[in-house]
């Protein structure tokens, strides 16, 4: 069982999201691991291949399961979905200091399981067929539930979190409601706003205004385009250059190692006081890297090579997956991350879906394997550019409205001139023209009368 990477259960994330905003991550978790350990419980009795996409795939989760005639793979399922996007959403509530360094810790845990996993799988086939190994690795599943329980809520308010709605968020959902219209078409509008605020209540569509959300989406949108590829396609084409099977197959090991020590090392270094403050570089970088390991693949063409080669692209990939989160959190807050990865993995779960098909046309089209590395190297180093660019006007941007709200809030004489400003409204709008001077004498007549003052 190989996990494909840090966001493999994607299609079912907005639905995470939702159901976190909703009941917390804990009983989220709980139920996720439920459905992994009945998903694979369920796959030990099955007689056919769509039974086991339907237990494996859709009820557990996108996992690779290899024994000897079975490899199930990229099937986006709900069990690993409830478990991975609650795990990342919690750590935003437990730490803010050392956040960079709890995400490079967790995230960790992938490499851990794609090197023990493996010989696991194989150790139980040999001595329990596969039927039995289905109902162990559910067993072991089941386990999530107790990881789950031990997700404490922080404060009272953590059941049910609800995200920062912005004003510009509300104009786009709820439009404007006029008072001066039919009361039948008050009452629908209002109806419209509730139904707009409970839905925005859970998944924050205001995001989607939010300069920085968008860069980062539109940067790993097609970051992923070349992100998983090159891992599907690195044993074969050590194959392909005339290697052995084991050796082959001991690159990915080799990768995974790599990658183990890479992503808590990466969050030790973005958690510094100089790098932190610009993390969104850092981030770019590395994805920048990842892509250009890549490019430089097809010179590697002996198996000492593909060695270095591996070292290397693990290092990147433990970097871009330590950061992932991270820099989302950054951008958006915590507060508003829940709604902000269910948005992101609604875009992304296409690209990466996408991008080994595309790797394996374009072999199947030349015969060789170099043109998919040289694509998703391309691919990465574009993305990595793209997104150190526009955070750098990001920055920039940020940096120029934070010194203008500054320099308004200490300038007196602009607060001096808005206090100025609404006086003269008010006087202006209880100002009377000459076409309200009979009406005003009218008024003063009887303000007279009232008080018995009626001159004759």
């Amino acid at each position: 069982m190989q996990p494909q990477g840090p966001l493999c259960p994607l299609s079912p994330g907005p639905i995470s999201s939702i159901l976190v905003n909703r009941y917390g991550s804990r009983p989220v978790v709980m139920f996720g691991g439920l459905l992994c350990g009945v998903g694979m419980i369920s796959a030990a009795f099955c007689t056919s291949i769509l039974q086991l996409y339907i237990c494996v795939g859709f009820i557990t989760g996108e996992m690779g399961l290899k024994f000897s005639f079975v490899y199930l793979n990229c099937f986006p399922g709900f069990g690993l979905a409830l478990n991975l996007q609650p795990s990342v959403i919690i750590i935003g509530k437990y730490f803010l200091k050392k956040r960079p360094i709890a995400n490079g810790l967790a995230m960790a845990g992938s490499p851990v399981m794609l090197c023990t996993l493996a010989p696991l799988n194989q150790f139980l086939f040999d001595n329990f067929g596969w039927r039995g190994s289905f109902l162990i690795l559910g067993a072991i599943l089941l386990n999530c539930c107790v990881a789950g329980a031990l997700f404490r809520p922080i404060g009272p308010g953590t059941a049910l979190v609800k995200t920062q709605v912005t004003e510009e968020g509300k104009d786009a959902l709820k439009g404007k409601i006029t008072t001066d219209g039919p009361m039948e078409n008050k009452t629908e509008e209002e109806g419209e706003k509730d139904c707009f605020e409970k839905v925005n209540q859970y998944l924050d569509f205001s995001l989607f205004r939010h300069r920085g959300f968008l860069i980062y989406l539109i940067g790993n949108v097609l970051m992923f385009l070349g992100f998983f590829a090159p891992i599907v396609f690195l044993a074969p084409y050590a194959k392909h250059t005339g290697i052995d099977d084991y050796s082959a197959a001991s690159l990915l090991s080799i990768l995974a190692i790599v990658d183990m020590v890479a992503r808590p090392t990466t969050g030790i270094v973005a958690n510094s006081r100089w790098v932190r403050p610009r993390i969104q570089y850092f981030f770019s970088f590395a994805i920048a890297f990842n892509g250009a390991c890549h490019l430089l693949c097809p010179l590697a063409s002996s198996y000492t090579g593909l060695i270095v080669y591996s070292s290397f692209f693990g290092l990147a990939f433990g970097m871009v997956c330590a950061m992932l989160f991270e820099t989302l959190m950054d951008l958006v807050g915590a507060a508003r991350f829940t709604s902000a990865i269910g948005l992101v993995t609604i875009a992304e779960c296409c690209t990466i879906l996408l991008g080994p098909p595309i790797g394996g046309i374009i072999v199947d089209t030349f015969g060789d394997y170099k043109y998919m590395f040289i694509k998703c190297g391309a691919v990465m180093v574009l993305a990595g550019t793209f997104l150190f660019i526009m955070n750098y006007y990001n920055y920039r941007m940020l940096a120029k409205e934070e010194k203008e709200r500054k320099a308004k809030e200490e300038d007196p004489n602009s607060l001096r001139t808005e206090n100025e400003g609404k006086k003269n409204w008010n006087k202006d709008s209880t100002q009377d023209g000459p076409e309200l001077e009979p009406l005003r004498e009218k008024g003063e007549g009887l303000k007279k009368e009232m008080n018995g003052t009626n001159e004759v």
